[in-house]
Order: C-alpha cells, then structure tokens, then sequence
C-alpha cells in the first residue's frame, strides 16, 4: 500500500539496473519507478544511457564476475598503447620521407608495401604454426602480444635513425606486428567466450569495441597536445614512449591476473591436482587462476603432448602390452623422447580428456623431480599413474565440480588424432 492509497499490484525490472511498479488508484494502473531517492533519477538516467552504450546488455548478470575489472585495465592499456603508437606512426612517416623534399613517393610506396607484405607473411605463418595453443593459454599470448607489440613500436621509433637499414627495420616490426594482431584478436576473442553468460558473445563484442573507439578518440585527442611537442626531438619522444609503455605492460599484466576462468587448461588443472595430491584441498578457479603463470617460462617439467599418434607411445606389440597393463581407460599413455605422450581413443569423454591430463602431470611431475632413467622405470611410472588415479579420480572430480570448476568442457591442447586399438584378450 502506498502512502497515497494507490495499491501495488505488479512490479517489474530491467536487469539489476531499474525497478519500477503498478500502482492501482482511481479505476486506472499507474506505472511509477521504484526510487529511494527521487532526486538521483537524472543522474541514473544518464549512467543509464551510459551503460546501454558501453556495456553489454544485461550487465552486470550477462558477463563473467571479472569482467569490469578486466574492462578498466584493458582500457587503460588500450589509451597507453594508443599513445605510443601514435609516437611510432610519427617516426614511420618520417623514416619514409615525409617533410623531406628529397624523398621520392615511389621510395615511400615500395617501403610502405614491403612492410605490408611482410606483415601479411607473417600473420598466415603464426596462424598456422601456433593457432592451436591461443585457447588453451589465452592469458600467456594476451601479454606475450603487448609486449611484441611495444617492441615493434620502439624499433619504428629508431629506424630514422638507420636510414641504412630503415626498411629493415619496419618490416620486422610490421612482422610483429602482423604476429601481435593474431594473438591479440584470438585471445580476446577467447575472453569474450568466457566473459558471455548468456550466449552473448556478439554483444560483447561490439560493445568492446564501442570502448575501444571510445579510448582510441581519448588517446588522438591528448595525441594532438603531445606530438608538437616531441616533433624532430628524440629525447622526449623517447622519454615519453617508455611511460606510456610502462603504464601500457602494467595495465596489461594487471587485466590478464585479473582473469578467473573456470574451465581447466593444463596449468590450472596440474595446479589444482597438485594441491589435491599434497592435502586434499581441491582450489577455488580464483586461486588456481592467481597461481596461473602468465608468461612463457623455461620449466624444468617434462613437457605433455596430448592426442598423439600410436607410434609416438608403442613401437612394439610388448610395449602395447605395457601401455595396455592396468589400465581400462580410453587412452594409452607413454613416454618417449622427453616428453609424456597420451594417445586418445574415440570414445573419451571430456571426463576422460581430464583424467588423461591428469595421469601425465602427474608422471611429468614425478619423472622430472626423481629423473627416472631407461623405458622400463617409465612403464612403471604411467603403471602407478593408473592405479593412483583409480583411487583419487572420483572423489577429486567432485571436489572440482564442488568448487566451482566448469566440467563440461576444457581449454586442454588436444591434437585430433584419434587411435582404435586391441586389447589384451584379442
């Protein structure tokens, strides 16, 4: 009942962002919005509008948990970058002859094309050479791209300065380049999948480039202030550059460490098993996703190929025997060539794909802290791996679920073989 006789007989909301409410009075139904404080409803109108502009629809129930927190350093390094390259787009004309009458436009053509060609080279061979592993370590190549991308900007800031090599110069960094918008483009694309909630992806999307334009537009504006400044004088435009691009790494490792996802790949999942395996305790996706390496590291760890061929495990009908002993699981595992090999049969579930990896860290983790020599204390290493995870499997696969793990599917680096084989009795 409201203080005015009128009387509620319906409420309704549109997300978590606006309430309003029926009121029956005097024969007829009153719509009126639900505000505990009257005189903000401009200022909610305006973030409002704000919100519909910029943000998916839906926000904050349409994305991910992390997602504002992502958005705000992603945004800062978005601004930073725009700057620096604003400095080594400055350098590039000026390295190709702009405002020198010397300088010939067909030199500056042939410079701007061979930087161009090399840069579309480039981005076909690292889409075929490493397209596979941008899901399963989205957060690794996210930052290994900003940090590629810095350098190539630094380089086409000092190729003036080598009028000699000048050519050579851009087209390496236009070869970074090209590599860092395959990554980065990828990856964020691999971000927006698990920022979607709600089969989303397109919305966000587009909304992440409403924000993008929003910043560039911020960054040619303050661009505009700066580059009078820095023009034909090295010092500041270098002491700039290395701020921008201080503020730029930071931001970009601060977004990255800002990711929770809940689906395994391989560092997540040997994280969380190997806290299991030392006291039971299954991690939460926030803490597994904050002892998530972030860059690429030279590990002492046996390396894990997954969905190998038969060969690169088995040369022998014995050592299909020893593959195949106490083990009734849709894959053979095994070790060869420094590496630990896992061999997957067609009807593996993604449970299956889980207790696979899980077998091979654990053996890739024993084998690298005991340095088990010769082929027989491998084959007793993959045969304890079968009889531990028979024990822990279930229980730790409840455990994951339990905290909050998403099961149904992995960001595990698969490769598509798939192998049919015969078993003991036959």
């Amino acid at each position: 009942m409201e203080k005015d006789g009128g009387v509620v007989v319906a409420t309704e909301r549109y997300g978590s962002a606006e309430v309003w409410k029926y009121l029956a009075k005097d024969g007829a139904v009153e719509r009126r919005r639900d505000d505990t404080e009257g005189d903000t409803r401009r200022g909610n109108s305006i973030v409002g509008v704000f919100k519909s502009v910029f943000l998916p629809q839906g926000f904050p129930e349409s994305v991910s948990g992390d997602y504002l927190q992502y958005q705000f350093w992603d945004t800062l390094q978005a601004f930073s970058s725009s700057l620096s390259g604003t400095l080594a787009t400055q350098a590039s004309l000026r390295g190709v002859g702009v405002g020198n009458q010397e300088a010939t436009v067909a030199a500056a053509t042939v410079t701007w094309l061979l930087r161009d060609g090399t840069g579309m080279l480039g981005r076909i061979l690292f889409a075929w050479h490493k397209g596979s592993k941008l899901d399963s370590e989205a957060k690794k190549w996210r930052l290994f791209a900003d940090v590629l991308n810095d350098f190539a900007m630094f380089m086409e800031i000092l190729a003036p300065y080598f009028p000699a090599c000048f050519t050579v110069i851009v087209c390496a960094a236009g070869i970074f380049k090209s590599i860092v918008g395959v990554a980065g483009g990828a990856t964020r694309a691999a971000l927006t999948v698990h920022q979607a909630r709600r089969d989303n992806m397109a919305d966000i999307s587009a909304k992440d480039g409403s924000q993008e334009t929003l910043v560039n537009l911020a960054g040619l504006l303050v661009s505009l202030a700066i580059i009078p400044l820095v023009t034909n004088n090295p010092i500041p435009t270098l002491s700039l550059f290395f701020l921008f691009t201080i503020l730029h790494l930071f931001a970009n490792y601060k977004a990255v460490r800002s990711v929770v996802m809940e689906t395994f790949n391989e560092a997540r999942l040997s994280i969380v098993l190997q806290q299991y395996l030392k006291d039971k305790r299954v991690l939460t996706p926030q803490e597994a996703n904050q002892r998530e390496p972030v860059f690429f590291e030279f590990t002492k760890m046996m390396p894990v190929k997954l969905g190998v061929r038969l060969q690169e495990i088995v040369q022998s009908p014995e050592e299909l025997q020893l593959a195949l002993k106490k083990n009734n699981m849709p894959f053979l595992m095994g070790v060869r060539n420094g590496r630990v090999c896992v061999c997957l049969g067609p009807e593996a579930s993604v449970h299956d794909e889980i207790r696979a990896m899980c077998q091979a860290a654990w053996i890739s983790s024993t084998l690298s802290s005991h340095t088990q020599q010769g082929k027989q204390g491998h084959w007793e290493t993959v045969h304890e791996s079968h009889t531990l995870m028979d024990t822990i499997f279930s229980p730790f696969l409840k455990g994951v679920e339990a905290a909050g793990w998403d099961t149904k599917r992995t960001l595990l680096d698969w490769d598509e073989w798939r192998v049919e084989w015969k078993s003991k009795s036959n």
